[in-house]
């Protein structure tokens, strides 16, 4: 699809408005995790089911996700999946012939960056009263992320949006989730990696044609798959933050969470009958 075409498509439509022909042409599942798959912090059985479902169904299911390798490492071991893009796409993690595969987009350098990182994260401390690494900091390779609402005390957006603002005084590149900021140094973000693992591991040049693949989020950190991707869906829970972008996704569901996933797998479940 042209880059005129898809940006003279409506956002934000009712997920029962994508037709059976672009639902048919769907083999891969990309999917966010935390508050997409998630609810409270937990992975309800709807989600679970649902990824079981498409597996079942044929889909190939890839997380894209800002969590950390530590997590991806267990994911892509044993849950039904393809593969799992970690830390805003960082890397790639695959099973294959029963061993776990790595592939790193090529501007990762932690070593080179880690004074750096420390001296942001740092400042972010010092300046933004009540903000505290990630609880799962420890499990991370290559980036910062900085908890502001996954546990209390919870900050606001405001305060999210001001961490931003310094991380990227630092030329590091910074995103908002639903739960933390995340910071790094080098020139990848979610679609980027994406992009590049599509046409390293199995040919397929996304740019050409992104109608093989749907992508689920529901957060500001999505916005550069909302914005490629043609069948792009956020959650219902993605409203409140829709004013933090500039390309929303094309469709919404009208269930947050974990049953508004369950609510496009149905929709994706139907095109393949």
């Amino acid at each position: 699809m042209s880059e005129q075409t898809h940006a003279a498509k409506e956002r934000m439509q009712p997920v029962q408005s994508m037709t059976a022909q672009e639902a048919a042409q769907v083999q891969y599942v990309l999917t966010d995790i935390d508050d997409t798959l998630t609810r409270d912090g937990r992975l309800p059985e709807v989600a679970y089911s649902s990824i079981w479902r498409l597996y079942e169904q044929g889909f190939k299911v890839i997380p894209v996700t800002g969590r950390p390798a530590g997590w991806c490492d267990l994911i892509a071991r044993h849950w039904p999946v393809e593969a799992i893009i970690g830390e805003n796409g960082a890397f790639v993690l695959y099973m294959e012939d029963g061993k776990l595969q790595e592939f790193y987009h090529p501007s990762v350098n932690p070593e080179a960056m880690k004074e750096k990182m420390q001296e942001m994260s740092d400042s972010v401390y010092a300046q933004v009263p009540g903000t505290r690494p990630a609880k799962d900091q420890f499990s991370r390779k290559f980036d910062l992320a900085i908890d502001f609402k996954e546990e209390p005390p919870f900050l606001d957006l405001k305060d999210a949006e001001r961490i931003k603002e310094i991380c990227e005084s630092y030329g590091a590149q910074a995103k908002i989730s639903s739960i933390h900021v995340n910071a790094w140094f080098g020139n990848y973000d979610k679609l980027a990696t994406t992009k590049l693992f599509f046409s390293t591991k199995y040919g397929i040049d996304l740019d050409k044609d992104n109608s093989i693949a749907c992508f689920s989020g529901d957060s500001p950190n999505d916005e550069p798959m909302f914005e490629f991707f043609d069948l792009s869906c956020g959650v219902a829970n993605f409203k409140p933050m829709q004013h933090l972008v500039s390309y929303p996704p094309r469709f919404i569901c009208s269930k947050n969470d974990a049953e508004g996933f369950a609510e496009l797998v149905e929709i994706l479940c139907r095109g393949k009958a």
